[in-house]
């Protein structure tokens, strides 16, 4: 009678082991057919304080560069504000890890200005809008993570 016990408990054990592999196996492939796909990110900004000049987003794929290195940004959109907030979209962005930096470009220059202290004169914000004090944000807090096909983000803009 043991014996039979036995290889009851190791058939059950081994069934449940298998559908443990099954389960996980199924996530992982789910998981790595999902990271081979390219997404849409849409970037919501708000907190204007006029609608003057245009707003430029910019895509940082790393924290090299992040998040005022123009030539190290990996996608970039400057548009018109007509309604509040203004959405950009950016398509066909592989499945990763992102940090998005943001400007009102109130003079069409294309940089954020500063006064002779180094402070900003004109709006910006980050992805996850991060606290902002006396430097910009590390790369990592204002990471997000595109592995949807539609990920959006919201920026509320900050003016010192």
């Amino acid at each position: 009678m043991k014996s039979h016990i036995s290889k009851n408990f190791t058939l059950r054990g081994l069934r449940v082991n298998l559908l443990l592999l099954a389960v996980v196996g199924n996530l992982v492939y789910s998981f790595s057919a999902r990271a081979g796909f390219n997404g849409t990110l849409t970037v919501e900004i708000d907190g204007f304080k006029n609608k003057e000049g245009q707003v430029c987003a910019s895509i940082f794929a790393n924290s090299q560069g992040f998040p005022n290195q123009r030539d190290r940004v990996l996608q970039r959109q400057c548009t018109k504000i007509t309604d509040i907030p203004v959405k950009i979209t950016f398509e066909n962005l592989p499945a990763s890890s992102y940090a998005v930096a943001v400007m009102h470009d109130q003079n069409k220059d294309l940089i954020l200005n500063r006064n002779s202290l180094g402070m900003p004169t004109e709006g910006f914000g980050f992805s996850r809008n991060p606290e902002v004090t006396t430097k910009p944000p590390k790369f990592s807090e204002a990471t997000f993570l595109l592995a949807g096909p539609n990920t959006k983000v919201n920026v509320q803009l900050k003016y010192l």
